[in-house]
């Protein structure tokens, strides 16, 4: 197994060795922490002048034997825990080791700038802007970096065309100060505090591809800084580690990640780097860009206040709360994002290396990272702020980035392995987690049958896995925890290997470990493309990842990871959605496996449509193209604003050459100053699903997760308020319409036929076959105010009637959850072509059923003979689909005959049609559906003046969250059952526990 975990070090800690590291700490936090609190007061009384940073009385070691004890552990840093390390390196810093000549320690010359400093007047007043990568610094360097540098970019002779790389303990630490540097220049670099704390880099080849240990430093209590065990409350990104996102600017190096130079330090021949500094004004300093990457413990930062007590109405709608509500001490948040941070070994890419968690990219794939050029942004036209456009900001708040957090995924798993399911638990769990958290259940089978072992089930339990804790509690499996928790990630769908790439050598190579067998279970019968359904693609080599565009710069990434990029039109199809979005599963009953049944089609459904592009990686598909081609990249990642402009950018935040301030020892400008890109997509990748979007916003600590971004900081607009964003203007856009029309009074009857149109490239709904959308429909008197009406819904979203009571099939649990309401009788609102009571209302949905009977017959077609259900490996038969088809949408035959093209079989052409919509005309052509409402005169109170119809999305209706709390109980349901009571959507789009998608307006009846 490789080292890119979270653990630091290669050996497990005992117990006993943790606490006799934690006593041997006592002293040297006794005597530091004295330090550390003048240095806290120091840092507030500066000497008078111009220099903040100045300190009367130099800043340097008192105690050197403290210095000596840790002079050999902080250059060691995989010799140790994460949380043993950091305690080692604050006694060391803390204590100004570092500064410590009698060592062989040495530093610059002097402060110095990283870039330049200018001053603008604004309103009669100058205002300076500090434009440099870091905050001035004074960098001290080990006697190993030292000879190194010395050696390999002497300024005498020439330097070596391959330098050996830096030897294992050197060290940098690069303390940073007020800009700029001019105000400080005078001043002994010995009598300067260091304001803006320092980037450490440590170098220990033997723990990650780029060989370095990173990270941030700051000096005294109120710097910030803390220990990255336990994680602080905001979850954000970890102030040190291995492979940390200084590499999006070092991987520019033109070796080694570094660019310190010889002709900076103290008694070396060559003068620093000189930039313009227009500081001839008195002016509070700048702030540095790595202040706000790293900010301080703040405390929980929510986007919007859940309700402080359980919202009763909800709780009572929602008939399933027989049990106590869990106080909030009792809910067990998700391990905290801070950890999830996997890179590659050393020695690495291998197949140990396959799958990488987003830390690993959002570095150089996040706007703003470096400070200093804000690519990938646009202002915000909601704020005064920027919009972050990037890959990483726009995927990470997105459902997909959300995957391995997902309350309503976890509960519904442990419905199916407490309930549904118990007897095939561990097959259950893989299957789930075998998408939600791909990287992770790879991974664990790549290495498992590495070390010889089989193919072995992925566990739920593992997500819960801390690196860190006392006695070393689940070391081994915290790769894979990180790894599934970080979601549907950035190497899951860039390794994706189709076409070309998927031959049968890779096939076997040992990155594709256990993934025949994964296909043999779910798709025993499938071939080609539709072997790959249910997320069993084949992934390519793992030193390469593919992307959209041509000529990528390979430099940076093969530094700091040794990865090449690669261009490869697959990354731009939709059968690298399609491999997911196509869910193809057993049917299990007590153990056994029945069949196989499809759960979703979304991807097929697109295929079907009139949205279809007719191509595919392996070839042309039967039928050709659409009358309207559109990948479903085209709508899920969109390239063009909301005025149809395409967005223009460069694809990474890196350290340029022409961009930046003139560095030492960089690549030359053709390896890396980066091209602006046409067809710069967005990696939003939403859907409809507001409801998990305002938990992650009001509950971000339940789920572990921040709600600012890593890079961009306080200068973004909040990802989950983009990605808010995003969804709302799908559903406004790109969703639905709806209108009415004959509108008509005859002697007994008003009449109505609304039509609702579906703009989607796919069913709507289309997903999870527990999604729905319905109408409300209202007769409207002259004053506006309800004279009748079909589809209101209560406080949780159930659907009523005009007084007040559920209508058939809206709860299936009796409201103590003792048992199900009249399991036998499948109780729904069958699909109207006609409504003409308040008890009757239109829901487009997909409702199925578990087997029933002693030999029941599963798969298209079959009578229902078993209760409802909402078990994913329960469906036996479907009872209902009349969700509305795509425009376009094709016939049976022509169905089959792209379905054989697919390599599935006919059931997958039968699954995408339409059950129970009877003779509806609608079905046959699909694009939209027409309903008719007949209201007797005599039912209103008084002469209808207009009449409205709205369309409602529920993405977790009301009878989906009942039978989550009446069928599982632990830690993911109650932190579920936690979140649903105290979620606030009072005054926002999705208020009741429904979206609105479209509305027709009052039309006026005449």
């Amino acid at each position: 197994m490789g080292l890119g975990i979270l653990r630091v070090g290669r050996s497990i800690h005992s117990a006993h060795r943790r606490q006799g590291a934690k006593i041997m700490m006592m002293r040297w936090i006794k005597a530091v922490t004295s330090g550390l609190a003048v240095l806290g007061l120091a840092a507030t009384n500066a000497l008078a002048g111009s220099c903040l940073a100045e300190r009367p009385e130099p800043l340097i070691p008192v105690d050197l034997d403290i210095c000596n004890s840790l002079e050999a552990d902080i250059r060691n840093p995989s010799g140790f825990l994460l949380d043993v390390y950091e305690e080692k390196l604050n006694g060391f810093l803390g204590h100004y080791c570092h500064r410590n000549a009698e060592s062989g320690w040495v530093r610059d010359k002097s402060i110095r700038d990283t870039g330049p400093f200018t001053a603008a007047l604004d309103n009669g007043r100058w205002q300076g802007s500090y434009h440099g990568t870091h905050a001035p610094v004074v960098i001290w360097y080990s006697p190993e970096m030292l000879d190194w540098l010395v050696t390999n970019r002497t300024t005498e002779s020439p330097a070596p065309d391959n330098p050996p790389p830096v030897p294992k303990g050197a060290v940098m630490i690069k303390e940073m100060f007020p800009a700029p540097a001019g105000d400080c220049a005078g001043v002994d670099p010995l009598h300067l505090f260091p304001t803006n704390g320092a980037a450490v880099m440590v170098r220990d080849p033997d723990a990650s591809f780029d060989g370095w240990f990173w990270g941030w430093y700051g000096f005294g209590a109120s710097s910030g800084w803390a220990p990255d065990w336990p994680a602080g409350k905001d979850n954000s990104i970890p102030n040190m580690g291995f492979a940390q996102y200084c590499m999006n600017c070092h991987a520019s190096a033109e070796n080694n990640l570094t660019f310190a130079s010889p002709k900076n330090i103290e008694g070396q021949p060559g003068r620093p780097l000189v930039f313009l500094s227009q500081n001839f004004f008195d002016e509070q300093p700048a702030l540095s860009h790595h202040e706000t990457v790293s900010p301080p413990d703040k405390g929980v930062l929510r986007l919007g206040r859940p309700h402080d007590t359980a919202d009763m109405a909800v709780i009572d709608a929602l008939m399933a709360y027989t049990r106590t509500l869990p106080p909030d001490e009792s809910v067990a948040p998700m391990p905290s994002q801070t950890y999830d941070n996997s890179w590659v070994s050393a020695g690495g890419p291998k197949a140990a290396d396959t799958f990488l968690t987003s830390s690993q990219c959002l570095g150089c794939h996040d706007a703003g990272s470096t400070g200093l050029q804000f690519d990938m942004t646009k202002p915000n036209p909601h704020g005064n702020d920027l919009a972050n456009l990037s890959p990483y900001a726009t995927w990470r708040t997105s459902p997909m980035g959300l995957a391995g957090r997902d309350p309503f995924f976890f509960a519904q798993m442990a419905s199916e392995t407490q309930t549904f399911h118990a007897k095939s638990a561990s097959l259950v769990e893989t299957t789930c987690l075998g998408c939600h958290g791909v990287t992770g259940e790879r991974q664990f089978n790549i290495d498992t049958k590495a070390a010889g072992g089989a193919c072995a089930p992925f566990r739920r339990s593992v997500l819960d896995t801390m690196p860190w804790a006392d006695g070393g509690n689940g070391l081994d499996l915290a790769k894979y925890a990180m790894l599934a928790r970080d979601g549907v990630s950035c190497t899951a769908c860039h390794r994706i290997a189709l076409g070309d790439r998927a031959t049968d050598e890779q096939a076997a190579a040992p990155e594709n470990a256990c993934v025949a067998e994964r296909q043999a279970l779910l798709n025993p019968d499938n071939t080609g493309f539709a072997r790959t359904f249910t997320g069993s693609f084949l992934v390519g080599p793992p030193d390469n990842v593919i992307g959209p565009f041509e000529k990528p710069r390979t430099k940076p990434m093969e530094h700091a990871m040794g990865i090449t990029p690669q261009h490869h039109n697959t990354i731009s199809s939709s059968e690298i959605c399609g491999s997911c979005h196509t869910v193809h599963l057993p049917v299990l009953r007590d153990g056994e496996v029945l069949g196989h049944i499809y759960e979703q089609t979304t991807y097929p459904e697109w295929a079907f449509s009139a949205y279809r592009t007719g191509a595919t990686p392996d070839g042309a598909l039967p039928m050709g193209p659409g009358a309207d081609p559109k990948s479903c990249q085209e709508c899920h990642m969109p390239s063009r604003d909301a005025n149809g402009v395409p967005y223009r950018s460069k694809m990474a935040s890196i350290q340029e050459y022409s961009n930046f301030p003139q560095a030492e020892h960089n690549l030359p400008p053709e390896q890396i100053d980066l091209p602006v890109r046409d067809g710069f997509a967005l990696h939003t990748l939403v859907g409809l699903n507001v409801f998990l979007i305002e938990i992650a916003q009001q509950f971000p600590d339940l789920l572990g997760i921040p709600t600012h971004d890593p890079m961009l900081g306080a200068k973004g607009t909040d990802p989950l308020l983009r990605t808010e964003q995003a969804m709302l203007e799908q559903a406004r856009d790109q969703t639905a319409t709806i209108s009415i029309s004959d509108i008509r009074i005859d002697d007994t009857h008003l009449h109505a036929r609304v039509d609702v149109v579906n703009k989607a490239g796919h069913k709507f709904p289309s997903g999870v076959g527990f999604r729905r959308a319905f109408l409300e429909f209202s007769v409207l008197d002259a004053k506006g105010e309800v004279l009748w009406r079909s589809g209101r819904t209560n406080a949780a979203g159930a659907l009523v009637d005009d007084d007040g009571l559920p209508l058939a099939g809206e709860y299936w649990w009796q409201s103590d959850c003792s048992a199900r309401v009249e399991p036998e009788k499948r109780l729904h609102q069958p699909h109207y072509e006609t409504i003409t009571s308040q008890s009757q209302a239109q829901i487009y949905q997909e409702l199925v059923a578990a087997p029933g009977g002693e030999t029941p017959i599963c798969g298209p077609g079959s009578t229902p003979s078993g209760e409802l259900t909402t078990s994913f490996l329960s469906i036996c038969t479907t009872v209902k689909d009349n969700r509305i088809f795509p425009k376009g949408y094709l016939g049976l035959n022509e169905r089959l005959q792209i379905a054989k093209a697919l390599g599935a079989g006919e059931d997958l052409a039968r699954e995408a049609g339409a059950v129970g919509v009877g003779s509806d005309a609608a079905y046959e052509q699909g694009g939209s559906d027409s309903l008719d409402y007949e209201i007797e005169l005599a039912e209103l109170a008084e002469a209808p003046a207009s009449v409205q119809s709205t369309l409602y999305y529920q993405a977790a209706p009301p009878f989906y969250l009942q039978d989550r709390f009446c069928t599982a109980s632990g830690s993911d349901v109650e932190r579920l059952r936690y979140m649903v009571g105290r979620l606030n959507l009072n005054d926002t789009p999705a208020e009741g526990w429904k979206l609105i998608i479209a509305t027709s307006g009052a039309v006026p009846v005449r």
